[in-house]
């Protein structure tokens, strides 16, 4: 078995639009109301797969789930039609778009079984996302259906989870047996802390984990409180790596000196305060980036563009280039109406190791279906919808058009 990474990016929804409904997410709040651009927000997620199969990564798809949720609106007593506008608002959320909240992903070298184990994110922390997992689970099972996986109905929804937002592996290469770590919050001053350190280790038990090889770590209050509502705002890993801001964690010396410990050639690049304040790693999303390594085992940082604008943050990646650190090229990409909701290249996919051939196909992108997908967005995505017209009749008949064409075109019929 050839095992090998495979990011699994979220296509964003025909219904994408700026509500504002994550409380904690400096930019989705800053943008509420505003105009989005549905067309241009998916055409912009799938150029960034495109660049990625340039690269020569692994390239996956989850679809959009159904919106309006009418499934969930009935459980309330309600349709899209008569709900009250922000109710309205929750169900028509485009936020499964996200796919680092969909699952935690442990690989098969790290778990008792031999299997890659996935737990579907229950996202009980924010009413537009708490309603995601039934249609997350559904395509989770179907794209990894065969049994070199096992997948995971949510944890309890006493203890929130947010998913692979929240996790980290690390391992001298992705075949290898790795570190899995596991960032939760306790508080975030006037932001809620939303991963439990109780679902956490729930989902350590799941997944068969080497208790030895697992680290449970604090998200840093401040980081929080400054928006920093994922781990994956301020730290990423990838094989040996771990990048991450200073103020990351509540105490990251015991999370250090088990990476030390467990992972052959562990490095730790760290990004000073003084060199990049925490406010500018937030808003340029530095740390949400896609950690990679190429087939030729150069080790790539996709950054979004707003990187390359915050002067801090892009002269610290300067520097970093030019000395001799383990990232050794950064590629810019183009996801702004995504940004503006809150969601980096990291925040649009989920990073599953695994071998290709077990996936089903029709989850597995070449550049050929990337371009299929482009033209059903480019003939049935709406160009923009404003805030207050969620809930007009001529664009949830769009929205639900959209989607439906677009199952067709990837023959999943299963999910509609």
């Amino acid at each position: 078995m050839a095992l090998a990474e495979i990011n699994f990016d979220g296509i964003i929804g025909p219904s994408h639009n700026y509500a504002g409904l994550s409380f904690g997410n400096v930019a989705s709040m800053g943008h509420a109301g505003q105009v989005s651009e549905p067309r241009a927000a998916a055409l912009q997620g799938l150029d960034k797969m495109r660049a990625n199969l340039a690269l020569g990564l692994r390239q996956g798809i989850f679809v959009p789930h159904p919106r309006p949720h009418r499934a969930w609106l009935a459980e309330l007593g309600t349709t899209i039609e008569g709900a009250d506008p922000v109710v309205a608002a929750n169900a028509m959320s485009a936020s499964a778009m996200w796919a680092a909240n969909a699952a935690t992903v442990s690989p098969a070298p790290d778990t008792a079984d031999g299997r890659c184990h996935l737990t579907a994110a229950n996202l009980r922390t924010m009413a537009h996302r708490s309603h995601e997992w039934p249609h997350t689970l559904a395509q989770l099972r179907l794209a990894f259906s065969s049994e070199s996986f096992a997948v995971h109905a949510p944890v309890p929804t006493a203890f929130g989870d947010e998913g692979a937002a929240n996790h980290m592996r690390l391992a001298a290469a992705h075949g290898h047996q790795g570190v899995e770590v596991f960032v939760y919050g306790v508080s975030g001053g006037a932001f809620p802390a939303r991963q439990h350190v109780e679902a956490s280790k729930a989902i350590a038990r799941l997944h068969r984990l080497d208790p030895a090889r697992t680290i449970f770590v604090q998200q840093s209050e401040e980081a929080i409180a400054a928006g920093a509502f994922h781990n994956d705002v301020v730290a990423v890993a990838n094989e040996h790596v771990l990048f991450a801001h200073e103020q990351a964690f509540a105490d990251r010396q015991p999370l250090l000196d088990a990476c030390s410990a467990h992972v052959p050639g562990f490095e730790y690049v760290e990004v000073a305060a003084a060199d990049v304040p925490l406010a500018d790693a937030i808003r340029s999303y530095l740390f949400n980036a896609q950690l990679v390594t190429r087939p030729n085992g150069e080790m790539t940082l996709i950054v979004p563009g707003e990187a390359h604008e915050t002067a801090s943050v892009w002269r610290w990646i300067e520097r970093h280039l030019a000395g001799n650190g383990p990232i050794r090229r950064v590629e810019v990409v183009d996801v702004r109406q995504s940004m503006a909701n809150g969601g980096g290249p990291a925040c649009l996919r989920l990073r599953v190791v695994a071998d290709p051939a077990t996936v089903d196909p029709r989850f597995i992108v070449d550049q050929e279906k990337v371009d299929r997908i482009a033209d059903v967005v480019r003939r049935h995505w709406p160009e923009q919808v404003a805030h207050d017209e969620l809930q007009r009749p001529g664009l949830i008949a769009d929205v639900e058009r959209a989607r439906a064409a677009l199952l067709d075109a990837l023959d999943l019929a299963e999910l509609a």
